[in-house]
């Protein structure tokens, strides 16, 4: 990513600008404010804290900028390197989003691809921010700046195919491991695959499945059944440099990922076969990190 400088941004990183009073959420989770309450013939930056996983920006009428720190609440002898990603709202404008590190500021997402809804992911460091500046505009009554964002541990986001990851096979030990950890698991087929061509992130994939192992967010729909079994469709993005798995309903495969904002990404997806003679050998050698019915 480039570096780049400006001179209120120069200001914040040698210490010299006047912080306005932050506004907060009642949660920490989500921020909302507006840039009428600055000062006309000040530049003020506010310092804005947030501590969840997850959660949302909304700056209305922006000017100045937003120091954003994104602090999720983890044990304090243990500081995880996390992946963040962020998804401008359709529409979102006014502003450009920088990241904040080591004395340097690096564009995250400009304010003409905010308004695109382009999705940015990045390694989040400790001490690491995002600075938000707004962009010059003689008229700043239309203009909104928003965002939901979502944090990943390290060991999430080096799941194959999820955003931000490279396209690489998983291993027997992360097809285990992504069985106990991702956010969805199911036994399924690939119907077809859609890609509406205005989408750069990825493609989805049509999926049926016959066993929904778990789901914490409700991405897959039921056609009936009980406890899971059934018959289940839903759709799963892949990258577009990853390409797809084959379509038909022949090939069956163990489909896990995570849900970022809503949407479910592709994780780790043997053929099913194949999962179940990596699973059955961990379970004969006593290292299988949790258990499955796979019955």
């Amino acid at each position: 990513m480039m570096t780049v400088y400006f001179p209120l941004a120069l200001l914040v990183l040698c210490g010299g600008a006047r912080g306005g009073v932050a506004q907060y959420s009642s949660d920490q989770c989500s921020w909302r404010g507006s840039g009428l309450t600055h000062q006309s013939h000040v530049r003020d930056v506010e310092q804005v804290y947030l501590r969840c996983s997850e959660g949302s920006l909304e700056w209305l009428y922006p000017t100045g900028a937003v120091i954003v720190n994104l602090r999720p609440n983890t044990d304090p002898t243990h500081t995880p390197t996390h992946t963040a990603c962020l998804r401008p709202r359709p529409g979102s404008s006014g502003a450009s989003v920088y990241l904040q590190k080591d004395g340097s500021l690096s564009l995250l997402l400009s304010d003409d691809e905010q308004a695109s809804g382009r999705q940015r992911c990045f390694d989040l460091h400790q001490q690491a921010a995002l600075f938000i500046q707004a962009t010059a505009h003689l008229d700043i009554s239309k203009r909104v700046t928003a965002f939901q964002y979502q944090l990943f541990s390290a060991e999430d986001s080096e799941q194959p195919h999820s955003a931000g990851a490279s396209c690489r096979p998983c291993t027997d030990d992360q097809i285990l491991m992504a069985v106990c950890t991702s956010d969805f698991v199911l036994r399924g087929s690939i119907q077809a695959i859609e890609d509406d061509g205005d989408d750069e992130d990825g493609v989805w994939m049509v999926v049926s499945s016959s066993h929904v192992f778990r789901q914490k967010k409700r991405v897959f729909v039921s056609a009936g059944g009980t406890r899971g079994h059934g018959r289940w469709t839903g759709r799963i993005k892949v990258p577009k440099r990853c390409g797809g798995l084959g379509t038909g309903q022949r090939a069956e495969f163990l489909l896990t990922g995570s849900v970022r904002f809503g949407e479910a990404w592709l994780g780790c997806a043997p053929r099913y076969k194949d999962f179940l003679q990596i699973y059955h050998a961990a379970v004969e050698a006593g290292n299988n990190p949790c258990n499955v019915d796979t019955d």
